[in-house]
């Protein structure tokens, strides 16, 4: 039983010798590819260090998106461990610029003290204020300068010709 498929086929009958000769001139010789051209063989380098650059490019966003997911998370942990309670039975108000909005936060009168002189900070982030020391404040200032809200804590330069030079409003004065 060494006979080949075609030789079995048509002992039993399932094939013609005709069938049989078509489908050996469909099958053609194995045919090897043929050598690149100088031009595709610079085409495929160019699509090679093209691929590549893409690549690290794209390790590059991924790299940076982790690095800003990890600092953002290390603000979240400052803020949480180290936040001063929030006052909330409180009239006094302490009004800061964040961005480009006036924006408040209820505060006593340490607090307040505190904010004036710098020893404590304003942190925006996420949506909300809190209140963090100082020290702790420089410490998301490393990660996220955006996140501390700068407070005025220098006096402005007197004018020489300004009437009121002689007459200095409190950085506290409640209205």
């Amino acid at each position: 039983m060494s006979s080949t498929l075609r030789e079995q086929l048509l002992k039993v009958g399932l094939v013609t010798e005709q069938q049989v000769r078509a489908s050996e001139q469909r099958r053609a010789p194995s045919r090897r590819k043929p050598e690149p051209t100088p031009e595709q063989k610079l085409a495929a380098q160019k699509a090679q260090a093209a691929k590549i650059a893409r690549d690290q490019e794209l390790n590059r966003q991924r790299q940076l998106a982790a690095e800003a997911k990890e600092r953002a998370m290390q603000i979240k942990q400052l803020v949480e461990q180290h936040r001063l309670p929030k006052v909330l039975d409180s009239d006094d108000r302490f009004h800061f610029v964040a961005g480009k909005k006036l924006r408040f936060i209820l505060v006593n009168e340490a607090m307040r003290e505190g904010l004036n002189n710098g020893s404590l900070a304003i942190i925006r982030y996420n949506g909300s204020s809190d209140v963090v020391p100082a020290e702790i404040a420089e410490r998301i200032r490393e990660r996220d300068p955006r996140a501390v809200v700068q407070l005025k804590n220098e006096p402005d330069p007197v004018d020489e010709n300004d009437p009121y030079k002689d007459f200095v409003v409190p950085d506290d004065l409640k209205w």
